[in-house]
């Protein structure tokens, strides 16, 4: 693994950040739908700087998760290009810094900035980073029906599928009753006619006239 480990924070935050959004969250509801919801959701992540705590500012959160989800689903060209817009857009300047008893690590925008603002750029700095380092197949849309999760990879062998154990048990669950109805569609294929259960024959008959 190449990837500095402040990339590595920043990668998996933002795949919380996606992952509470109905389509993919465990409880199926928008997990950051209130101010008080975000709050609770930055504490977890130790998130500092300016934060506001209004509505305007969960609004521009919750558009900021959707552009950082777009980005997982383009291919690498087509990233770079929205990586670099958000970027000058938000006329980023890296540096180095070192606060809250964390080693050194980049940041491109003043502790001041707006909370959305800091999020996207650090998740694009993540991705430049990703992207540099040839690690793009370490991100991932997660594999199971019915979710648009992301998931970021970082072991070793690169075999992560889903996005929660909850997927990856679910589908686990579905692949064991597909192979439970394919071996018995099997056997009743196989098994001679006179070892097959007999069908219950109705004994029922329309009444007929008079």
């Amino acid at each position: 693994m190449r990837l500095a480990p402040d990339t590595q924070d920043t990668l998996e935050f933002a795949v919380s950040l996606v992952n509470s959004s109905p389509a993919a969250s465990r409880s199926g509801l928008d997990e950051i739908a209130t101010v008080e919801q975000l709050g609770v959701f930055l504490v977890g992540w130790s998130y500092s700087g300016r934060i506001d705590n209004n509505a305007a500012e969960l609004d521009e959160v919750r558009q900021t998760r959707a552009a950082i989800q777009s980005l997982w689903e383009l291919g690498i060209d087509d990233a770079v290009e929205a990586i670099n817009g958000m970027l000058l857009e938000s006329r980023a300047l890296p540096h180095l810094a070192r606060h809250d008893g964390l080693p050194w690590h980049l940041h491109a925008t003043e502790p001041d900035a707006p909370l959305a603002q800091r999020v996207e750029v650090e998740v694009a700095l993540a991705l430049v980073d990703v992207i540099r380092s040839d690690e793009t197949h370490r991100l991932r849309l997660c594999e199971a029906d019915d979710c648009s999760g992301l998931l970021v990879d970082l072991s070793r062998n690169g075999s992560k599928r889903f996005c929660s154990i909850r997927c990856g048990n679910r589908m686990n669950m579905v692949a064991f009753r597909d192979r439970a109805a394919g071996d018995h569609l099997l056997r009743l294929r196989t098994s001679p006619s006179g070892d097959r259960p007999n069908r219950p024959v109705s004994v029922l008959r329309a009444p007929g006239p008079g």
